[in-house]
């Protein structure tokens, strides 16, 4: 038996499934293939510039009847970028660059001993603004309350001065302090009676004693409201009533700052903040100390009339609490303290009878509710002025004449 000669054919060329193609043969299929694709490239290129001109054409005409838009304006390989400008972030910005220079911090600086007879000194920070280019601050009561306190009022811009104060408000959270310079940047006061509830506001102030001039926005988120403020110790508490509510951040220092506009007219004073809550703060409205500005500008103190009552206002709630027959009025109402008698022994409230639990209704023929206190309806007149109250004591309603006197 011979060797059987075998084969091996290249797995390419003359395989079953692939027939067998010479050199040659190769040659002309691969330059046929050359030359479709290369075709075919410059047909596309002439058929897309042809596409641009006919778009482009009588100003994109044929383009807009096909339903492409503003063809005749395309910026080919070109892009722009627009910037976004917030108007509320640029009047933010507007409002404190006006009315942060004539915003003050308030040092307060205070030594006594303590029970084992070591001196100790303690110190304290408020806020306030300037309303006279001589030197005129008003700031909270509260913040220049102690007497035996020394006080060091810091300016925007770095200048100290010893301070002195000129008048304490004896109805109102207001106080206005004295130092010796001139020149000074003033405030721009607004009308806080024309605010409405989601108007932006900005607060300024010495956030926690350490950092001055700090600046807040939000809202205003309530009008009208009532709060009873006490001081960190809880030893002393006042009523106040008529404030403005906001969720701008309020922080201890912020006290006697300004809440102001977006136009950089201050229409509050910042005075308290709820501590149980975040984004609720208190401010008593300008237009309630202008008439304290008023007087100090003309006799040198702050001088207001004054019923000599101690009250709360009167609500649907207190009054369904309380089995009450009407839900407005001022309830006179002693306070929890020692000495906050309801009525003041020889007040003009003294003088015309009111007693405890009566319940004032009106001034004037004037309703006292929530949208009117029985405080703002009095600083609408003048010591000496004849007033109407009409009275529910006891289940009767009367009228009394009181004329009312200095605020003492």
């Amino acid at each position: 038996m011979s060797p059987q000669e075998i084969k091996i054919e290249d797995s390419n060329f003359g395989s079953p499934e692939m027939p067998s193609v010479t050199p040659k043969r190769k040659s002309k299929a691969l330059v046929l293939s050359v030359f479709v694709v290369i075709t075919a490239f410059v047909l596309g290129i002439i058929g897309g510039m042809f596409a641009i001109v006919v778009l482009f054409t009588n100003n994109g005409a044929i383009a807009n009847k096909l339903g492409v838009k503003n063809v005749g304006n395309l910026s080919i390989g070109t892009t722009t970028t627009q910037k976004l400008v917030l108007q509320e972030s640029n009047a933010v910005i507007d409002a404190s660059k006006k009315v942060s220079p004539s915003v003050v911090s308030i040092v307060s600086k205070s030594t006594y001993q303590n029970l084992f007879g070591q001196t100790v000194q303690s110190q304290g920070a408020g806020t306030g603004f300037i309303i006279t280019n001589d030197g005129l601050i008003l700031t909270n009561k509260h913040v220049v309350s102690d007497t035996n306190t020394q006080y060091t009022v810091v300016l925007a811009d770095g200048r100290s001065f010893d301070a002195t104060v000129q008048s304490l408000d004896p109805t109102q959270d207001l106080a206005v302090v004295k130092i010796d310079a001139n020149n000074l940047p003033v405030v721009e006061l607004g009308d806080s009676d024309q605010l409405v509830v989601g108007q932006w506001v900005v607060a300024v102030g010495n956030a926690l004693g350490q950092y001055q001039n700090t600046v807040t926005q939000g809202v205003i988120s309530g009008v009208n409201r009532s709060v009873q403020a006490s001081d960190s110790t809880g030893t002393t508490s006042e009523d106040l009533t008529g404030l403005l509510q906001t969720d701008a951040a309020i922080n201890p220092g912020n006290s006697g700052g300004p809440l102001v506009n977006l136009a950089g007219q201050v229409i509050g004073i910042n005075t308290a903040v709820a501590s149980n809550a975040q984004g609720i703060g208190f401010a008593i409205p300008i237009n309630v100390a202008k008439t304290a500005i008023d007087s100090i500008k003309a006799t040198g103190k702050i001088v207001r009339p004054y019923l000599g009552v101690r009250y709360i206002q009167i609500t649907k709630d207190i009054a369904q609490q309380n089995n009450l027959s009407v839900d407005y009025g001022a309830l006179v109402i002693r306070g929890n303290g020692l000495g906050q008698v309801a009525v003041v022994p020889g007040s003009p409230a003294d003088k015309a009878g009111i007693v405890e639990n009566d319940i004032i209704l009106e001034i004037n023929g004037e309703k006292v509710d929530v949208d009117h206190s029985l405080v703002n309806l009095i600083q609408q007149y003048k010591i000496g002025d004849t007033i109407t109250l009409r009275i529910l004591s006891k289940g009767d309603e009367k009228d009394v004449k009181v004329v009312l006197q200095q605020s003492q």
